[in-house]
Parts: structure tokens; sequence; C-alpha cells
């Protein structure tokens, strides 16, 4: 059975139910950018020493820049999104929880674990909201109007940085509201495990006190202040995941998928029966995402080279 708490990727389980070597498979199973920031050359220095205030202080400069954080926001960097997702119910007391679904499923399961049932998506009158904008996995964007005055609003954009313009990131310097940021997914450096909480000093306050020292490698550092810092390089892999999020639609509706939404880093489609689909993918070693509440939605990630385009357009064919 499928667990509640699915996630992309999985390579290895995949080998161990379809066969094949883990090297054989395309994962199409993430929404992560199949061509990622190029790191280049990484110092000596940021592999052997501790990292230093001096590297975090250029990342958090980088980030305030790229993302235009308000002067009065905070900007905690750690080892990734996900590691702020499970922290915050420490921002708050115990109350109850507002979180549309679907969508990822890692906000509601740590609200659940630290608080127990008290996450709901129907009470609107909580007094914490949770959003993912874009939402996962079906891409929907979210108004202004979910910034409003309460204990808590958490606005997880974690695949917002295809669309720069449609951040929530102006409202970060208000009372209660917290901006997650990922820097693996647009970047594609997942492995890296980079992730920024954004809010105001006082709003975040329990977080800054649990991260302790070093929650972000030196290496990451580095390479996290180089990347953000590139907006030739952002402007240009906007356009591209944009054409390829196009010409995978445009492969599904041949095969008689239709599209339900998604980001340019992934594509959700309605098919006839989305297990049977990811079954068949998976015995051409291509791994797809499908939903424990949905027998008929399907996730596709974009293909990387000219190859793995056509293996994914051969198997749909």
């Amino acid at each position: 059975m499928t667990s509640k708490r699915d996630h992309g990727g999985g390579v290895d389980a995949a080998v161990a139910r379809w066969g094949g070597r883990r090297a054989d498979w395309l994962d199409l199973s993430t929404g992560i950018n199949p061509m990622a920031y190029p790191v280049g050359n990484i110092s000596p220095d940021a592999w052997a020493m501790l990292p230093d205030q001096g590297a975090m202080d250029r990342l958090i400069a980088a980030a305030r820049v790229f993302w235009k954080v308000p002067a009065k926001a905070e900007i905690l960097a750690g080892p990734g999104a996900s590691a702020f997702i499970a922290r915050m119910p420490w921002l708050v007391p115990p109350q109850d929880v507002y979180i549309p679904a679907p969508t990822y499923n890692e906000h509601s399961a740590a609200f659940r674990g630290a608080w127990g049932d008290r996450v709901s998506g129907t009470n609107q009158a909580a007094a914490v909201h949770v959003y993912v904008h874009p939402n996962n996995p079906d891409g929907h964007w979210w108004p202004d109007m979910i910034v409003d005055r309460r204990d808590l609003t958490v606005i997880d954009e974690s695949f917002c940085d295809v669309a720069p313009e449609r951040s929530h990131m102006a409202q970060a310097d208000r009372q209660g509201v917290v901006i997650l940021k990922s820097f693996g997914k647009f970047w594609g450096l997942a492995g890296g495990r980079l992730g920024f909480a954004i809010g105001l000093p006082e709003t975040l306050g329990p977080l800054s006190d649990h991260l302790g020292p070093w929650a972000v490698s030196g290496p990451v550092l580095e390479i996290g202040a180089r990347a953000l810092a590139d907006e030739a390089w952002a402007d240009a892999t906007r356009r591209r995941l944009t054409e390829d999020a196009a010409r995978l639609d445009d492969l599904a509706k041949r095969a008689g998928w239709h599209v339900v939404g998604g980001t340019s880093l992934f594509r959700l489609y309605q098919v006839s029966d989305a297990d049977d689909w990811q079954d068949r993918l998976a015995r051409r070693r291509i791994l797809s995402r499908i939903f424990p509440y949905s027998q008929n939605w399907i996730r596709l990630g974009l293909p990387g080279s000219k190859e793995d385009w056509q293996r994914l357009a051969e198997a749909l064919a």
C-alpha cells in the first residue's frame, strides 16, 4: 500500500519493485530541474574548515537581493526546506491548523506529529494556515488575500522561483508570516540540502534558537551565494523550463492524457488509470509520480537530455 507520506524519488525502491539497475532509470517523479546550476570550483577552505559567519553572510545577502526580501524580515538558512517544514509547529502554541488539500503532505505530517489531529482542509477559521504556492501537485497559485491577521501563516514557495513575480515575499515583514524557499528545486541541486525561512525576527525566533551552529555546509554556502547572484542563469532557466513544460504537455496529449496543471518544473495529468500508466512507464525504467488520493492523476518532471526526451516519447507512444 502506498504511504500517505509518499514522495517523488526513491529509485532504489523502484529497482526493487520493477528491476533493472539504478543507472538504468530515468527519474521523472520529482520536480527538480534536470539541468542543474553549474557549481564550478569550490574553494579548498570550504571543504576543510568549519563554515564561518562571513560565508553565511554572503549567502544571506545574495538571498535578500534575489528574492527582494523586505528590510525588516530575517532570513534563516538551513539544511533544506523540509527541515523548516518539520519545525513550523515550534513557532506558536498548539491550535487548529488549516491546510487546503491536496497538497505537499509533509506540512500536515509536521503539525499532526506535534499537535495531534488538529489539521483540517476546511476549517478556515483556524489560527494557523499553510499554503503551498504554487501548489504541489496541481500548480494552483494562491492570491494575496491568504495573508491575513492570524497567529501563523506559512507560505511554502519551494517552486515559486519559476515565476518570481507571483511571490508573496512582500508580505514577509508582516507579523506571523513565514515564507519558505527551497534551493534544490529550481537550481536542481537537491542533494545540497539548502532551504530558507523568511519572516520577522520575532516570528522566527524559535527556529533561530534551535538551528545550532553550522546548519549549512561550507561548500553549499559557497554554491548557494554564487547561484543566487547569477540572475542571467535564472532568467535563461525560466525560459527553458517554460518551453520544456509545453513540450512535455504535447507528448502527454498525444498519449491521450489531459493536462490538469502543475508548474514549469513538473506537470500533472489526468489519465484513465494512474497505477497502470506508472507500471507501463516503470517497465521502460521511467519513474513517475502517482498519489494515494487519486486513481487518475499522474505527475511527471522534465527530462533533461535529448536521449531522455526520446525515451519518454517512445514510452508514451
